[in-house]
C-alpha cells in the first residue's frame, strides 16, 4: 500500500514538473505581465516622495562629570529631545512660520527622529512631495526644536550642526523593488494556479491513467482517428504513384 501511494505521488510530481515545464513561456509572462502592471500603476497612483535629513548635536549641561556620565546623559537627553522636537508646540510653530497647509498631526506623520546608538547626535528625517518643501520643513523644524528646547528645559539648547539639502533622487517608491516584487508575484502565483490545475486534472489521458483512476487493466485500445485517417491517405497515395507507374510502363 505504501509502495502504490509512493508511485502515486511521483508520478503527480512527475505531472506537475512537466506541466510547469510546458507552460515556462507562460509562467514567464504572467511574471513580466504583473511587474509593468505593478510599476504602472505606481508611477499612475502613487505620489513620489522626497525627503531632507538635519541633524543635531545634544548638549549636556555643563559640570564636572566625566566623558562616561557625559555620554550617558546626553543619549537620555537625545531620547527625550526626540520625543520634544514631534511635539504639538513645535510642529504648529513650524506649520505656521511657513504657512503650510496642514495639521499638526499630517506634519507629524511626515517626520522621523533618529538617535544613532551610543550618541548624541539626533537626525531629523521630513518627506514631502516637493523636495525644496523637504528641506525648508526640516530646517524650520530644527531651528523651531532647538529654541523650544532651550526655553523649556533647563538645558542648553541643541547645536544644528547639519542642516537639510534640496534631495535629488526620490526615497519613495523604490520601483526597482516594486517591479523585483511584481516579478516574483506572478511567477509564484501562475506556477501555483497551473500546479493546482495540474493535481485536480484527473481526466484519462494515458493507459496508466486507466489503472491509476478506475484501478482496472486495459484490454485493447483504440487508434485516434486522425492518426488513421491520415495512415489511410498515406497508403492511397502510395497505391495511386505505383498504379501510374504500371500504365507508363
Amino acid at each position: 500500500m505504501e509502495n502504490r501511494n509512493d508511485e502515486e505521488l511521483e508520478i503527480d510530481l512527475r505531472s506537475v514538473f512537466l506541466a510547469l515545464k510546458e507552460k515556462l513561456l507562460v509562467i514567464i509572462a504572467a511574471g513580466l505581465l504583473v511587474g509593468c502592471v505593478g510599476c504602472l500603476f505606481t508611477m499612475l497612483f502613487v505620489t513620489p516622495q522626497y525627503s531632507s535629513s538635519a541633524t543635531m548635536l545634544v548638549l549636556p549641561r555643563e559640570d564636572n562629570t566625566t566623558a562616561v556620565s557625559e555620554l550617558q546623559a546626553g543619549t537620555q537627553l537625545a531620547n527625550d529631545y526626540a520625543v520634544l522636537i514631534t511635539s504639538r508646540p513645535v510642529l504648529e510653530k513650524v506649520i505656521d512660520n511657513l504657512g503650510l497647509d496642514m495639521t499638526y498631526e499630517q506634519l507629524s506623520d511626515s517626520v522621523t527622529v533618529n538617535n544613532p546608538q551610543d550618541t548624541r547626535l539626533l537626525q531629523i528625517t521630513v518627506e514631502n512631495p516637493d523636495p525644496s518643501s523637504a528641506k525648508d520643513i526640516v530646517n524650520e523644524l530644527a531651528t523651531a526644536a532647538s529654541a523650544y528646547i532651550g526655553e523649556n528645559m533647563e538645558m542648553e539648547a541643541p547645536k544644528i550642526i547639519e542642516k537639510g539639502e534640496v534631495p535629488n533622487q526620490r526615497t519613495s517608491p523604490n520601483m526597482k523593488k516594486i517591479a523585483v516584487l511584481g516579478l516574483a508575484a506572478g511567477l509564484i502565483l501562475s506556477a501555483g494556479i497551473i500546479t493546482l490545475m495540474t493535481i485536480l486534472d484527473d481526466t484519462i489521458k494515458t493507459e496508466d491513467d486507466i489503472t491509476k483512476y478506475l484501478n482496472v487493466s486495459t484490454l485493447a485500445n483504440v487508434p485516434d482517428r486522425k492518426d488513421f485517417i491520415s495512415n489511410k491517405g498515406k497508403k492511397n497515395k502510395r497505391k495511386k504513384k505505383k498504379s501510374e507507374k504500371r500504365k507508363r510502363r
